[in-house]
């Protein structure tokens, strides 16, 4: 649970800092705000246990490996009891990089990652539709992504 927490101008400088490259020194940003490093240290410390930070990663490029398809793809149930046993099955998939449990049409959303068309039709045709609960499958194919961000603060 998000606690109450307070975040002044110095917060969110160090926030935008470390958003835009999580290796950023710590004593660059203390230099440009005016603190001493220490104090940036207590200041995340703070905002990691307001659960404000969920974590800290590094971003590989797909394309680099090979996973030149990106897929959106709606997965229709034949009830929604079947979701756990359905997901639990969705996460054995290495090429599911995300899955959301959604109102409308789709039971599930999952994003796909895969090296070409082909790849993606024989994981929907032989993984995903083949799930026991799974009725159907509606996919999209991503042409260009321009928007990949967080959100401010």
């Amino acid at each position: 649970m998000i606690k109450k927490l307070k975040i002044d101008g110095i917060d969110k400088i160090i926030i935008k800092r470390l958003v835009a490259d999580a290796r950023i020194p710590i004593l660059s940003i203390a230099r440009e705000v005016g603190i001493s490093g220490a104090a940036i240290h207590q200041r995340l410390r703070k905002l990691e246990a307001s659960d404000l930070i969920d974590g800290y990663k590094m971003t590989l490029n797909p394309k680099a490996l090979g996973y030149n398809t990106t897929a959106f793809v709606g997965v229709f149930l034949d009830s929604s009891s079947m979701y756990s046993s359905a997901i639990k099955r969705l996460k054995e998939i290495p090429e599911i990089v995300e899955s959301h449990y959604t109102t409308g049409n789709y039971a599930v959303f999952i994003k796909i990652l895969c090296k070409n068309n082909e790849d993606l039709m024989h994981l929907l045709n032989k993984d995903i539709q083949n799930i026991k609960g799974v009725s159907r499958t509606e996919t999209f194919i991503s042409l260009d992504q321009q928007i990949d961000r967080q959100i401010k603060i």
